[in-house]
């Protein structure tokens, strides 16, 4: 009786939103362990929460073998985006900070898939409510933009510039692999065997890297704990939720519904980093909760 009434619309929000929390906890958590490179931590925890993904799903990956290999044209595409995301991903907030780099990473990635979408799509996917979500999330994601450049100075120009382009490549990547694990699931992959089959060769991909870039790893219980949680909980925890919640609904919706993360992001390094946000930056935040709630509604 509980589950007919539940939306199945709402449920895979609800999972979504899990999903961005849990991300947005991985600006503030790096940060406790600046000796590792960016290069390093984006590869250990996509590419370690890619092997968890990739064994969780293997009674699907074996059974769902003929489905999976109908698409190896796009699953070797959204691979490669995937090993290239969280090394562009974690490089863009290096260069730029936490919050900038972030927020250009999330924000770019609905408008990258819906563009996937409307290219790639048999079915028009842009409704007037989601364009005016996306444009209501923008102009906020806009002003925390403005509000953390304006109010921090340690960040050299051109090193901001290098940011937010790799912040822009980072959002094309995610828009990429979030398309084609949807795609798989329209088409009959479940979305563990899609999601477990996109990140299991993309952590082949990621993970000999750390031969060149792991040297600080192990080093400290820091250290290791702060890349065991990023494996774990974001990586391993929140894709499982978004996978789960990519069955409810499209993906242009999901991505935007990401824009949560810089949020979190945001609200964290505030309590535990000890930064502050501008008035304008709170302003973009309520901007960024509306377009949430706008498309909660369903």
């Amino acid at each position: 009786m509980l589950h007919n009434r539940v939306n199945p619309y709402h449920l895979g929000i609800i999972s979504i939103l899990f999903a961005s929390t849990l991300w947005g906890t991985t600006g503030t958590v790096a940060s406790l362990a600046p000796e590792i490179s960016s290069l390093a931590i984006g590869a250990f925890s996509m590419g370690g929460g890619g092997l968890l993904q990739a064994f969780i799903a293997r009674k699907h990956l074996r059974s769902g073998f003929r489905q999976i290999s109908r698409h190896k044209g796009k699953l070797v595409v959204s691979a490669i985006a995937l090993a290239i995301y969280p090394l562009v991903f974690y490089s863009s907030m290096r260069f730029a900070g936490v919050a900038i780099g972030t927020v250009i990473s999330i924000a770019t990635a609905p408008f990258f898939t819906v563009m996937l979408e409307c290219l790639f799509s048999k079915e028009k996917t842009v409704s007037k409510k989601w364009l005016t979500s996306f444009l209501v999330g923008t102009a906020g994601i806009l002003l925390l933009v403005f509000s953390e450049s304006s109010s921090s100075s340690h960040f050299d120009s051109n090193l901001r510039l290098i940011g937010i382009i790799l912040g822009l490549v980072a959002g094309m990547s995610y828009a990429i692999y979030s398309w084609v694990a949807k795609t798989m699931i329209d088409e009959g992959v479940p979305s563990q065997a899609a999601l477990g089959s996109i990140f299991g060769i993309g952590a082949l991909m990621l993970l000999p890297t750390l031969l060149i870039t792991g040297d600080n790893l192990l080093s400290s219980t820091t250290n290791v704990m702060v890349i065991g949680y990023m494996a774990l909980i974001p990586m391993g925890l929140g894709y499982i939720a978004y996978g789960f919640g990519l069955r409810f609904v499209t993906a242009s919706s999901a991505t935007l519904m990401t824009l949560f993360e810089p949020v979190v992001a945001a609200g964290l390094a505030v309590l535990i980093v000890g930064e502050s946000i501008p008035v304008l930056g709170w302003c973009g935040i309520g901007l960024i909760l509306i377009c949430l709630l706008m498309q909660a509604r369903g």
